[in-house]
């Protein structure tokens, strides 16, 4: 993770800090560049930063060699941010020294607004890539921007563990605490602590944030019921405070011990008891829940509710602008809360790519279960796993398994894939493919695109 590999690294010094950067991979927070660039064109990645959760580009460093920067070049560095991109971003600028070779390092802060280039192109950091984004998801941008991210807004109470501060010092390698909560932008420009500090490293922000924590309820049946008549099993209506990471670690406890279980045919041929919705994908939904949830709403937490059929992830909050939840794969990335996102990435519970509703989707793909279905209220997002199959009962239960594999194969592809894709991705030979797609196809299951029975281009895709 290259978050906390670079402050790792700079607090190496001198020429060791300079090969350590030469080898941290270049990911949601980091990226390098040669000192030849050109300062307009230094505008794409310190946009992408700002407008996601910050990051530092370090210059000087080309074709896997340390070449640095000459001297006159570096206050054109400096002058970046506010030549050539509207409004000018907020960076902090570094330069490191060894063995009469400079590199320059911007460390840039999530933005208080949307960002763009001076001629007007939007970009954002999604994992090592800045990617331009459309008109319609710089409106999802805008939506939660035009002032200070909640987070970034200073807490009511000061107070903060130091001993949980003190591990996180340790995990950056900073000199001091103060300098660590700095690198990630947890302290106002006074020195007091922001509302993600006081979440994540204080001893019980509930305090202050009352709503701040997770509720988890295991239900009988497949239905809540009411009054009287609900179904909450006994012992199974939890409530997790504390930190954020406290609280998930703590959910994740709860859900895992009460988690149903199913039959499902394993690796091995053999069918086995396996928890009713892979972990991977509720521990995403959990995640993105704690992550992205609006704190600033009160009177509402985040519930996860586990039915004998299902399980709901629910967080106040919306997502930002327009979206179609009936397409979850096109929800776009979006980081509410960004000082929060990018500390709990330092601390290895939320991963570095950004993608998570694309990872929950793959992961119930591919065992074989229904996509992730999202549902928006006035002040919520509901996320519902189904432990029911892709495919209606009455024709998984008859399929062979070869076809099976097939429709995993497809399933986690998430694309069109040709007959020979499919037969290196699922081992099977090529007539057996063709066979068993031929009877998918006769199902209604599978659909065939192309111009001829000799188009390379021809694909196969679920119906």
């Amino acid at each position: 993770m290259s978050s906390v590999a670079v402050d790792n690294a700079l607090a190496l010094g001198g020429r060791r800090a300079l090969e350590r950067l030469l080898e941290v991979p270049e990911d949601q927070w980091f990226e390098r560049k040669s000192a030849r660039i050109a300062p307009k064109d230094l505008a794409r990645p310190l946009v992408a930063f700002a407008n996601a959760e910050g990051g530092v580009i370090a210059i000087g460093f080309s074709d896997g060699k340390i070449e640095g920067v000459i001297p006159k070049a570096i206050n054109d560095i400096r002058q970046a941010a506010i030549d050539h991109m509207n409004p000018p971003v907020r960076m902090r600028v570094h330069e490191l020294e060894a063995d009469g070779v400079t590199i320059v390092l911007l460390d840039v802060a999530p933005g208080e607004l949307v960002h763009e280039t001076k001629a007007g192109d939007c970009y954002v950091r999604i994992g090592d890539e800045s990617r331009k984004v459309s008109f319609r998801e710089r409106q999802e941008l805008e939506y939660d921007r035009g002032s200070i991210p909640f987070d970034g807004t200073p807490a009511p109470i000061s107070e903060l563990d130091d001993a949980r501060v003190e591990e996180f010092r340790q995990l950056l390698g900073s000199s001091s605490a103060e300098l660590a909560l700095r690198a990630r932008n947890l302290l106002t420009i006074d020195g007091s602590p922001t509302v993600a500090s006081y979440l994540l490293f204080s001893d019980h922000p509930q305090t202050v944030y009352p709503n701040a924590y997770v509720r988890v309820v295991k239900y009988l049946g497949d239905k809540r019921g009411e009054g009287a008549g609900q179904m909450v099993e006994a012992g199974s209506d939890v409530r997790l405070e504390g930190p954020l990471p406290d609280q998930i670690d703590a959910a994740a406890s709860e859900i895992d011990r009460l988690m149903p279980t199913r039959r499902a045919l394993g690796a091995d041929g053999k069918f086995a008891n396996v928890p009713m919705i892979p972990r991977s994908a509720w521990l995403e939904g959990l995640v993105n829940a704690v992550t992205h949830r609006s704190y600033s709403l009160a009177g509402d937490h985040i519930r996860v509710e586990i039915f004998s059929n299902r399980i709901e992830i629910a967080s106040p909050g919306r997502f930002p602008g327009v979206i179609n939840v009936d397409d979850p794969l096109s929800i776009h990335r979006h980081a509410r809360n960004p000082r929060i996102a990018r500390v709990l990435a330092d601390l290895d519970i939320t991963q570095e790519l950004g993608e998570g509703i694309r990872r929950i989707v793959q992961e119930m793909r591919r065992i074989g279960l229904a996509d992730p279905i999202y549902e928006q209220g006035p002040n919520y997002v509901r996320l519902t796993l189904m432990a029911s199959d892709a495919l209606p009962a009455e024709l998984s239960k008859d399929l062979p398994r070869s076809s099976k594999i097939i429709l995993d194969a497809m399933r986690l592809a998430g694309q069109g894939l040709g007959t020979g894709e499919l037969e290196k991705l699922t081992g099977l030979a090529r007539p057996t493919v063709l066979r068993h797609l031929r009877s998918l196809q006769e199902l209604g299951v599978v659909t065939w695109q192309g111009n001829s029975v000799n188009d390379p281009r021809a694909s196969w895709n679920l119906a």
